[in-house]
């Protein structure tokens, strides 16, 4: 009896292992796809974070160069101007922007305070804002 004791003894010792080694691997398994969602998660507001950024920078640009009266036919204005338009679509026609004419620069306008243009760096702001609250709220579930 003895030895069938201690056989038995052997054989639960090595089912109380197996059972502890898929314990302890589902928990690596839950571990892992925690990690990898905590990576998808900060990839996609760290993307938001940047793309908000690029397009606050890129507005405030437009919003000086329009401030200073830069040159229209100079190609970095041009540029900045071109991407920034489909931007300053929903916001062009908000409001009328005072306009100080420059007699000195026939080429380049006069100075303008564009307010669509300040509008439109708030409102993307918030716009990010939420979009950030949002995926934290669905991540946080």
């Amino acid at each position: 009896m003895n030895k069938d004791s201690s056989e038995s003894n052997l054989d639960r010792r090595q089912e109380l292992r197996q059972e502890e080694e898929a314990f302890l691997l589902q928990k690596e398994e839950r571990k892992l796809k925690t990690g990898q969602r905590d990576s998808s998660f900060v990839w996609i507001l760290n993307s938001i974070y940047i793309l908000i950024g690029f397009l606050q920078i890129l507005l405030s640009l437009r919003f000086f160069l329009r401030l200073m009266g830069a040159n229209t036919e100079n190609r970095f204005a041009q540029f900045i101007y071109g991407i920034s338009d489909v931007f300053m679509v929903p916001f062009s026609t908000l409001f009328i922007s005072p306009v100080t004419e420059d007699s000195a620069n026939p080429i380049g306008g006069g100075n303008i305070f564009d307010l669509n243009i300040l509008v439109a760096i708030v409102v993307y702001a918030l716009l990010g804002w939420l979009g950030v609250s949002l995926i934290k709220y669905i991540y946080g579930r």
